[in-house]
């Protein structure tokens, strides 16, 4: 999901001039995304939640300089993805992993309730054969198809190459469509 840059600019400079209610349009614009990112890092919610939070804060205190921030999106997703890391460098040796719960928005057709199940089958199939792959390939396929970042600010966000980031999507778009052709293959045979 892109956002329009010129609005984001426009909310930098009123925040940069302390207004709060900017800051709370920011942050409601990015938490959830933010927070869904932290997670795939360090894998409980409490601490993604925390780790989100303490990005804002620092992102408050220094609001007189964040109308230099080229890349406002970017740079949340860097923050946090530094903060992730480092918690899981301090703290490495306590991580408890569980499953989160799905917060994906669905779509509803009530006009035909077998095809809204059928399309929630696929959603579940195309989560589980997403997560069938390597956790950075995971970070990359979810930065780029399902937050719309481009090839750079991906590679940019993650601190990799492009052209890894171009090898990992093709990767991992070739398992997604084996794992979900074989699928749908089963149920074309019903």
């Amino acid at each position: 999901m892109k956002i329009d840059q010129h609005y984001i600019g426009v909310l930098l400079e009123l925040i940069s001039k302390d207004d709060q209610k900017a800051f709370g349009i920011l942050f409601q614009m990015f938490y959830k995304r933010l927070l869904n990112f932290a997670f795939q890092y360090v894998r409980t919610n409490e601490v993604a939640e925390e780790i989100v939070s303490d990005v804002f804060v620092r992102l408050w205190n220094k609001r007189t300089e964040i109308t230099t921030i080229e890349n406002p999106e970017a740079f949340l997703f860097i923050s946090v993805r530094n903060a992730a890391l480092n918690h899981l460098e301090k703290f490495s040796l306590y991580q408890v992993c569980r499953i989160p719960d799905n917060e994906r928005g669905e779509l509803v057709n009530l006009d035909n309730p077998q095809k809204e199940l059928e399309w929630k089958e696929l959603l579940f199939k195309m989560d589980e054969a997403i997560a069938t792959l390597p956790t950075e390939c995971q970070r990359i396929f979810r930065l780029s198809r399902e937050e719309g970042f481009k090839t750079k600010e991906v590679a940019e966000i993650l601190n990799i190459s492009p052209r890894t980031v171009e090898t990992q999507l093709y990767r991992a778009v070739r398992k997604i469509d084996a794992l979900l052709s074989v699928y749908l293959k089963k149920k074309v045979l019903k």
